[in-house]
């Protein structure tokens, strides 16, 4: 893997590549779970793993469409895109690495543009900095896969660390 550090966008560079380490691992551990617990209701937001997990993915193809401009097909934050386990992570693995390619192809001016779009609760447009969504898109990751966290926990499933130094540490960067 190539970084090349000192400008904003590479710091996204870093958040989509981290993302894609804590998304691996996190479903490494959820891959050791029985279909009744990856289903069960934990009392997230979401209920599920499998519905958080569905969740995290509608959400990053919702902004990475809107920062690209066109529709990725996303009608509601808890739309299903993939009803089983496999082709979910599958899917996953593919956001991952077209979310490192449309941040590693935006330039400085790119980030500080407005991006225009209509939100999927409520009325109007809205126009937001693409580097503003893109911090959402970040917190917002690390947000429910916190949640996915707390549920494996609770079906007695150790979860990996997903801490952004782990991450560094592995790739050599610390």
């Amino acid at each position: 893997m190539v970084v090349v550090w000192g400008r904003l966008v590479n710091q996204f560079s870093l958040m989509a590549r981290f993302g894609g380490w804590a998304n691996e691992r996190l479903y490494g551990a959820v891959s050791g779970l029985s279909e009744d617990a990856y289903r069960k209701d934990g009392g997230a937001f979401f209920g599920s793993i499998h519905n958080t997990l569905n969740h995290l993915l509608v959400v990053d193809r919702l902004w990475t469409g809107r920062i690209e401009g066109r529709d990725r097909g996303i009608t509601a934050l808890d739309q299903i895109l993939h009803d089983d386990f496999s082709s979910l992570r599958e899917a996953r693995t593919a956001e991952d690495r077209r979310l490192i390619d449309v941040v590693d192809g935006l330039s400085d001016a790119a980030l500080e543009r407005p991006v225009t779009y209509r939100r999927i609760i409520g009325d109007g447009e809205q126009k937001t900095r693409c580097d503003h969504i893109l911090l959402t898109l970040f917190n917002h990751q690390t947000h429910h896969r916190g949640q996915v966290h707390v549920l494996l926990t609770q079906a007695g499933i150790v979860p990996p660390p997903l801490d952004v130094v782990f991450f560094l540490e592995e790739i050599g960067f610390s």
